[in-house]
């Protein structure tokens, strides 16, 4: 790989590392605890957060995708080049399982601790609330197709794209307000791979609908906001500053 393909790849492993480290991490080290009372929403302003501070740190580098979803959608919108597909997402997956790894290491130091669902994301039994196959893929693709929209229309020509990072961090945290209970809130493959990898067969056995969904989602939000919004100076959006052609 070049230089320039390999320091964007390494951004994109650092900022999903990052993504899911902080955001598992406030379910699974910090939720164990009622007396702490992060709850639902501390977990979502975890994740939240991770996209928040990550974008401003790297998004200059990569885009601050973090997700692989996010690529594919921008990729269909125009704003990511084919030549970064690849790259970026093995970044993510490995950035989002070396994050799971540390943090089940961590975890795991506590004396008689279990990994439960170690934050995975499932369906049906393994779903939080109990929600079956067909609310789960609905939820999952309607909040990925309205998380690139949010991205696509918060750094597209006009927009205050200096500031996306805001809205897209505080995106997330909605997105999780609205979805813990269903499906534990993936809206990102890499995330989902990671901690199900250490969660057990029954999470790796679901995969397949928090990537089928997901990508779906974030490709049918891309391929419209092609023809919503002006094109983009260049097929390499980036979150915190834009670049010229």
């Amino acid at each position: 790989m070049s230089t320039d393909t390999t320091r964007r790849a390494s951004a994109e492993f650092f900022g999903t590392f990052w993504l899911v480290f902080g955001g598992c991490g406030a379910a699974v080290l910090s939720a164990a605890y009622p007396q702490l009372g992060i709850g639902f929403l501390g977990v979502a302003l975890a994740f939240g957060l991770t996209v928040l501070t990550m974008a401003y740190a790297v998004g200059h580098i990569s885009g601050g995708h973090f997700n692989p979803a996010v690529t594919l959608g921008l990729w269909s919108a125009g704003r990511c080049a084919n030549r970064h597909v690849v790259p970026y997402i093995l970044a993510q997956v490995g950035g989002a399982i070396a994050a799971a790894a540390v943090l089940y290491l961590i975890a795991s130091g506590k004396p008689g601790w279990v990994p439960g669902g170690f934050a995975s994301n499932g369906y049906g039994d393994l779903s939080p609330g109990k929600y079956g196959l067909g609310a789960c893929l609905a939820i999952e693709f309607l909040l990925t197709f309205f998380f690139l929209f949010i991205i696509i229309g918060t750094t597209s020509k006009g927009a205050a794209t200096g500031f996306a990072g805001i809205p897209i961090g505080f995106a997330l945290v909605l997105i999780h307000l609205i979805s813990i209970p269903v499906t534990n809130t993936s809206v990102n493959p890499a995330r989902s791979t990671g901690t199900a990898l250490f969660a057990g067969p029954e999470f790796v056995g679901q995969l397949w609908l928090f990537w089928l969904a997901p990508v779906f989602g974030a490709v049918i939000a891309g391929s419209l906001a092609r023809w919503l919004y002006e094109p983009a100076d260049s097929v390499d959006t980036v979150v915190i500053e834009k670049r010229a052609a």
